[in-house]
């Protein structure tokens, strides 16, 4: 499963993390899922490929990404929890 990222910059997907370097990190494994948090973001699980806008492999040292949907985000194509601000609601909530 691939994600493709919208136009300008990769984010950085380690922003702000904390511990051990990418490297050291064990590879992901298990089933792909995504799940709708009400009224919030898309929850990635499992070893889904996130791709640049330049077709690039994103890096990504978790296994679980949070997705914006509300489209406010700073860093998209990751949530920042500008939803919990913007007033966005979801229809699944």
């Amino acid at each position: 499963m691939t994600w493709a990222a919208g136009s300008g910059a990769a984010p950085d997907l380690h922003a702000g993390q904390t511990g051990a370097p990418l490297a050291a990190v064990a590879p992901l494994e298990g089933d792909v899922t995504v799940t709708l948090c009400p009224d919030g973001p898309l929850l990635l699980r499992g070893p889904a490929t996130l791709l640049g806008p330049d077709g690039q492999p994103l890096p990504r040292s978790r296994n679980v990404v949070a997705l914006c949907r509300c489209g406010g985000s700073a860093i998209k194509p990751l949530c920042d929890g500008t939803h919990k601000v913007n007033g966005f609601r979801s229809d699944d909530a």
